[in-house]
């Protein structure tokens, strides 16, 4: 049988390694004042453009927007061959100039496709609802499983382990984003936010099917020391949490990734990840959370540095 429990402090020491580089990453930005929020947090402006005859470098545009004092552009082009330039609020009389730059600079008819004004409000209203949703799922996560594990000594701790999995997602998640918004200008915007509650929702998912085998199996195995049977049955499960979100998520995620564009692209990646780290660690983190608990480990984890100090 693998030993998937013998090993849970190297998995936990894995996710470590993954979450903490890229939530430092992130948080040097925030204390920089440089915190990748897009404008939907943060107010400002939206214009995706399209040349007639001219293929202009993102870093071009930008220059551009500097000549008119717009120091904090950001360009992506996308599949269909326009630019989506995203900068603090614009004004119309602004926007028409940047326009006219454009014409003028790169000698090229240049069409409208969108433009966008978003005030600050709009983002806090956001962030708020987010917050929100996220705190109620909690509570009902938590409440359900104590429920419906009701029958299994310290129901509550199933809940619980399923809660402390979820946030090991989000982390990833966010670790991805400060790795994404360093090497390819990502940005935390609704599409984010989009995929973020995503991940949380098939978290949850996945750590249920564990946990409801853990359930059967310990009316089943009642000699069974309770890492031995969680071991088991997380064994019973591997098979099916791999296949079930290879083949039904996975690939499908992938191929948007590589072939959806550059406007899905970062919500693909963000979503593959994430979905792979809930199927991750609902296997490697929640279950052996609960050995972890049951047997009070925490207890031991000081103990031998503690001896040496005092020999």
């Amino acid at each position: 049988m693998i030993n998937i429990i013998g090993k849970r402090y190297l998995y936990f020491i894995i996710s470590l390694v993954v979450i903490v580089p890229g939530l430092i990453l992130l948080f040097i930005e925030g204390a920089q004042s440089n915190l990748p929020l897009a404008i939907d947090f943060t107010g400002g402006s939206l214009l995706e453009v399209k040349f007639a005859s001219a293929q202009p470098q993102p870093a071009d545009i930008i220059g551009l927007y500097e000549t008119l004092n717009v120091t904090d552009a950001q360009v992506q082009t996308t599949s269909e061959g326009s630019y989506v330039i995203r900068s603090s609020e614009l004004a119309e009389d602004v926007r028409s100039k940047v326009v006219d730059a454009l014409k003028s600079e790169f000698n090229s008819d240049v069409t409208v496709l969108r433009f966008e004004s978003v005030g600050p409000t709009i983002g806090q209203e956001v962030t708020t609802r987010a917050g929100l949703a996220i705190a109620v799922a909690v509570l009902i996560v938590t409440i359900y499983l104590t429920f419906a594990f009701r029958g299994v000594p310290h129901s509550f701790r199933y809940g619980i382990c399923a809660i402390l999995a979820m946030v090991h997602d989000v982390a990833v998640v966010f670790s991805l984003a400060g790795w994404g918004s360093l090497l390819w200008g990502w940005q935390i915007d609704s599409l984010f936010l989009t995929a973020l509650l995503t991940v949380i929702g098939f978290s949850v998912q996945d750590k249920v099917v564990v946990f409801d085998r853990i359930r059967e199996n310990t009316g089943i195995f009642r000699r069974l020391q309770f890492e031995t049977l969680v071991n088991h049955s997380i064994v019973q499960t591997l098979g099916r949490s791999l296949n079930t979100q290879l083949m039904t998520v996975e690939f499908m995620l992938l191929a948007l990734a590589l072939f959806g564009g550059v406007t899905l692209r970062e919500f693909a990646i963000i979503l593959l990840v994430g979905l792979f780290s809930g199927t991750y660690s609902s296997i490697f983190v929640a279950a052996p959370a609960l050995v972890v608990w049951e047997n009070r480990e925490w207890r031991t984890w000081f103990r031998g540095s503690r001896k040496e100090a005092t020999a």
